[in-house]
C-alpha cells in the first residue's frame, strides 16, 4: 500500500508541474479543494491521533502542540527566506527577482519538502493503515500545488523551461522516496507523534498562508469557498470511512 501512494505521489506533482505550463483557468477551485482537503485532515485526523500516541507536556503544553508551532513557524521562516512556496503567477514574479540561483534553491526547498510528505505517508502507515491513507491522500493534494510552485519558481527566476521540468522530476521523485525510506526504519509512538506535529505545522501553513490566500487571489468568486468546504467535508468523509 505505500508503495502505491509512492507512485500516485510522482503522479499528481508531475500534474500540477503540467497544469502550471498550460492550463491553469479552473486552477482557483483546485486550490480551494487542496486547500480545505488538508485543513480536514489535521483537524479531523493528525491531531486527534498525535494527542493518543503522545501526552507529554513541557511547560505545561502538549509537546506534540509545541511541534505543531515549530513545524509551522518553519515552513513560515523557509519560505519567506527562498521563496519557497510563492505561488505561481502571484506578485512575486512581478518583481525583478529573476535570479536564478534563487529558483534553484526554492524548488530544491520544494523538493526537500516533498520527500519529508513521503516519509509522512509511510510513518502514517506504521500506525494504522486508517491514518496512512489519510494523510496520503492529503498529500496527494497538496503534491499538486507543489508541481506547480516548482515550475513558477523557476520560471520566475529566469531559468528556462528544460531546468524547471528537471527540477519538477526532482520534486516528483522525492516524495516516493520517502516513502520508500520507511520501509527501512521504526520510530517509537511517542517520536512518531512528534513527527506528525511538525507535518500538522506544515499543513496548516501551507493550507491558510499558501494555498487558500491565491485560490481566492486568483478567482475571488464564491465557488472558491465552496470548493474549499467540499474539501474539508471529503476528508471528513475519509477519515469517517477509514476509521
Amino acid at each position: 500500500m505505500p508503495l502505491l501512494f509512492a507512485v500516485l505521489t510522482v503522479a499528481a506533482t508531475a500534474l500540477g508541474g503540467i497544469v502550471a505550463l498550460k492550463a491553469k483557468d479552473r486552477l482557483h477551485l483546485i486550490l480551494g479543494l487542496s486547500g480545505g482537503v488538508l485543513l480536514g485532515l489535521v483537524a479531523f485526523d493528525l491531531l486527534p491521533e498525535i494527542f493518543e500516541l503522545n501526552t507529554d507536556t513541557f511547560g505545561r503544553v502538549p509537546v506534540v502542540m509545541l511541534a505543531f508551532v515549530a513545524g509551522f513557524l518553519g515552513l513560515h521562516i523557509l519560505e519567506r527566506s527562498a521563496g519557497v512556496h510563492e505561488p505561481p503567477d502571484s506578485d512575486y514574479g512581478q518583481h525583478s527577482h529573476a535570479h536564478t540561483r534563487v529558483g534553484w534553491l526554492g524548488a530544491g526547498g520544494l523538493a526537500l519538502h516533498s520527500f519529508f510528505d513521503g516519509v509522512a505517508i509511510g510513518l502514517g502507515f506504521q500506525i494504522s493503515q486508517g491514518i496512512g491513507l489519510a494523510v496520503a491522500f492529503a498529500v496527494l493534494t497538496h503534491d499538486f500545488a507543489d508541481g506547480l510552485n516548482t515550475v513558477g519558481i523557476m520560471l520566475r527566476h529566469g531559468n528556462d523551461r528544460k531546468h524547471a521540468i528537471r527540477m519538477l522530476a526532482a520534486d516528483a521523485l522525492a516524495p516516493a522516496l520517502g516513502v520508500v525510506s520507511t520501509l527501512f526504519f521504526t520510530v517509537p509512538d511517542s517520536v512518531l507523534a512528534i513527527y506528525l506535529g511538525v507535518f500538522a505545522g506544515f499543513l496548516t501553513y501551507l493550507a491558510a498562508a499558501d494555498i487558500l490566500p491565491e485560490a481566492h487571489s486568483r478567482h475571488p468568486a464564491r465557488l472558491t469557498l465552496v470548493s474549499t468546504g467540499v474539501g474539508v467535508l471529503a476528508m471528513w468523509g475519509v477519515v469517517a470511512v477509514v476509521a
